[in-house]
């Protein structure tokens, strides 16, 4: 697997063969090329910060659930280094042209198609996709290319540079509808001219084990474990991630009206069951179970559709039913599903719309419930007015212009769809992730700990934001976790028996504990301080009222987590 260097502005592209970066993946790749060659004080729209597509390192393997790939660079949104990581095929596309990662480096003014093949790259002109809505842009890329291609694709939040815009996958449908949401990630690839990859594997063969017979009987055992697991085999192919709302819900932790409380009237109405409901009942071409991967057994995503039964948007997902449905005080479906396609559409990300729309409600400029408003709000991103791109500078800016107090944000990143103080143990990952409020950085709801007591919260966090990094550099899905619990041998088995070099369990563990010190260090030298790891103000001193309680976890304890950047710092 190689790494390639494509320069935007000369439009050059060169192999790197850095030994250091030879034996990562994912996450731990792309925060390691941040960390090492993005200046930490850099502008992010600038020519010295660098994009990074980086696949796993089961990525193409076969393994259910383990194609994902992650992006890196330094955020827009939070000013400090950011991953996020994505499903789909275009991870497994990009591995089968024997690619670990792509580098963009430098800046262009206009926008470029990059198609990637077998036979190298190559560079074209972007216009015909400029301003189109990302199914249409992604419909114009297959009829020149091909039906067999995969893209990475901006939307038009994204060619302006917005601070919500995100950088879509595509899914084995086709759809590009699988999101690098978080981070504004997609500003970072318009600044670099970046449109759209197109991923061409026309003549490529498919990746093969090493050892086929040791790699069969590890996937074996893996596979098993996911149809043993109830969360793996039952609940995630019936309900999704929208079976959480009614969890949340009676945790008194699903935001509703810009995060005033945690328990929404209406949540019936936009449940996981109720979902999986209308779209069985409405049939045509929708499903409550779907592969965003082929080969995934967890089957967590779903196909929404109209009354006619034909397709809305892929997938309505529990983040989007937070932020979008109770947060805003809407409660249908339809109308939930409709602003994801939107956003979908424009290529933002659904939890910074929400957060923003929330901060805007609060403030009276928006009405909680509106819907005709809100997609009238939303449509405004793609137009580009002033008030577009308002809400396409993220929450944390409304706030600041509307003289907002309660601005549910972390490092200028929305809070996903927790209340940290009914989950406090997610409000110990939002303050001191480096990732900022991101609840895919150490997911706790499944810990076995009283979530409305602070006892237990930190190391709850800690371990999740550990684990989550093994499976983000690895490119499995996190949803796997409760199949594996702990026990990595196996997963380490299962990349020797891919990659034919030895890989145990400790390395693995080790290498997701580099890449959090790298990652908090990076932060530190771009000026982050222990005051950036607190949520916000309000959150300490006003009650929660479906949950009775405030985020009382110590400051202290929680300074704990990243404690050991420093001393990465010093000594290297």
């Amino acid at each position: 697997m190689k790494i390639l260097r494509i320069n935007m502005k000369d439009l050059s592209v060169k192999e790197d063969n850095t030994i250091k970066y030879s034996s990562l993946g994912g996450r731990a790749l792309t925060s390691k090329i941040v960390h090492d060659e993005v200046p930490a004080t850099c502008h992010p729209l600038g020519p010295f910060n660098k994009l990074i597509f980086a696949n796993g390192v089961l990525t193409g393997s076969g393994a259910s659930s383990a194609d994902r790939y992650s992006i890196g660079a330094k955020s827009p949104l939070t000013g400090g280094i950011k991953e996020s990581n994505a499903g789909g095929v275009s991870g497994l596309k990009l591995g089968r042209l024997g690619i670990r990662a792509l580098v963009f480096e430098d800046v262009r003014d206009d926008f470029k198609i990059i198609h990637v093949s077998k036979n190298g790259i190559n560079f074209d002109d972007a216009a015909p996709i400029l301003g189109k809505d990302l199914s249409e842009a992604a419909d114009i890329l297959r009829e020149k290319y091909g039906s067999h291609i995969a893209v990475w694709l901006i939307g038009v939040s994204g060619e302006q540079k917005m601070n919500l815009a995100a950088i879509a996958g595509q899914d084995k449908e086709g759809l590009p509808t699988r999101f690098n949401g978080r981070g504004g990630l997609g500003a970072v690839a318009g600044s670099k001219g970046v449109k759209a990859i197109v991923l061409d594997d026309e003549g490529v063969e498919k990746n093969r084990p090493i050892d086929k017979d040791a790699f069969r009987e590890a996937m074996k055992t893996y596979h098993k474990w996911l149809m043993e697991t109830p969360g793996t085999a039952k609940v995630f192919p019936e309900l999704g991630t929208a079976g959480l709302v009614r969890t949340t819900n009676t945790l008194g932790a699903l935001p509703t009206r810009n995060f005033s409380t945690g328990s929404f009237e209406h949540f019936e109405n936009i449940s996981g069951e109720k979902l999986r409901e209308t779209i069985l009942e409405r049939g045509g071409e929708g499903t409550p179970t779907h592969a965003c991967m082929p080969g995934c057994i967890i089957r967590c995503s779903n196909v929404y559709v109209n009354k006619a039964g034909k397709l809305v948007t892929s997938p309505v997902e529990y983040e989007n039913i937070g932020l979008l449905g109770s947060n805003l005080g809407i409660g249908d479906l339809d109308d939930i599903a409709e602003l994801n396609r939107l956003c979908n559409e424009y290529g933002v990300d659904t939890i910074e719309t929400g957060g923003a729309l929330g901060v805007l409600m609060s403030q009276n400029v928006l009405s909680y419930g509106d819907v005709d408003g809100t997609i009238k709000a939303v449509k405004e991103i793609k137009e580009g007015t002033p008030f577009g791109r308002i809400i396409g500078s993220g929450a944390n800016i409304v706030g600041k212009l509307y003289g907002a107090y309660r601005v549910p944000t972390v490092k200028g990143q929305t809070m996903a769809a927790y209340d940290p103080r009914a989950i406090k143990g997610l409000g110990v990952t939002y303050a001191t992730s480096p990732m900022g409020a991101d609840h895919t950085a150490g997911q706790v709801i499944r810990a076995q700990v009283d979530h409305h007591s602070s006892e237990g919260q930190v190391k709850a966090s800690k371990d999740a934001q550990e684990s989550v990094t093994i499976f983000d550099s690895l490119g499995m899905c996190y949803f796997g976790g409760g199949a594996i619990q702990g026990r990595f041998d196996l997963i380490a088995d299962l990349i020797t028996a891919y990659i034919g070099q030895k890989v145990t369990a400790e390395f693995l563990k080790e290498t997701a504990l580099d890449t959090l010190k790298l990652e908090h260090d990076f932060n530190r030298k771009a000026g982050f301080t222990k005051a950036d790891d607190r949520l916000p103000e309000y959150i300490y001193m006003e009650e929660n009222p479906a949950s009775k309680t405030v985020f009382d976890v110590p400051q202290e304890e929680m300074e704990t987590i990243g404690v050991e950047s420093d001393t990465y710092r010093l000594n290297n």
